[in-house]
């Protein structure tokens, strides 16, 4: 099946128009599997994550579901209850418009 999706992905990738709004949703998806990913290394779930941050476990499903879009103090909240810091960068553009 990871085989289909990569496949499929790959073909609308060569669509311009997907691929500027996949490119547009990259920094969400980095969001998302940064937290997913810090959880999974400390080995807590999303109400213990919620119990030592006061963020709703509600919130975090959120965050993790890419319904949300947390402010840059709530991601440092997150990053801290999980004994970690949030880098953020700006990079250059590797295909100028």
């Amino acid at each position: 099946m990871a085989k289909n999706f990569r496949e499929t992905l790959n073909k609308q990738l060569k669509n311009p128009e997907f691929k500027k709004e996949y490119d547009s949703l990259q920094p969400e998806f980095q969001i998302i599997r940064a937290l997913f990913d810090g959880r999974k290394e400390k080995n807590i779930t999303q109400k213990q994550l919620s119990e030592i941050t006061g963020i709703n476990q509600a919130d975090i499903s959120k965050i993790e579901k890419g319904s949300a879009n947390p402010s840059v103090r709530t991601l440092q909240r997150l990053a801290a209850g999980m004994d970690m810091n949030v880098r953020i960068e700006f990079v250059p553009n590797q295909n100028p418009v």
